[in-house]
């Protein structure tokens, strides 16, 4: 059986972050990833979107349901 679990080292022994469901005195094999508490910086969806640098005819925002679900070169009112 695999589980993943979040512990806390305090210098002599780990404790689970929540309640484990084994049987007392059980063998684990532990494979030790440790995470430096930061987590990783959150981009804004403005900021992932010009990150893409995507190219496409500069009326998109007007026209886009058009070009979304493939009506042609939409008509210019």
């Amino acid at each position: 059986m695999r589980k993943t679990l979040h512990a806390i080292y305090d210098g002599k022994v780990f404790k689970p972050e929540k309640p484990l469901d084994l049987k007392p005195n059980i063998r684990v094999r532990i494979t030790i990833d440790t995470s430096e508490g930061k987590a990783p910086k959150k981009r804004s969806f403005i900021q992932t979107a010009r990150s893409l640098k995507l190219e496409g005819p500069p009326d998109w925002s007007i026209h886009l349901e058009d070009y979304l679900y493939g009506k042609g070169t939409p008509s210019h009112e």
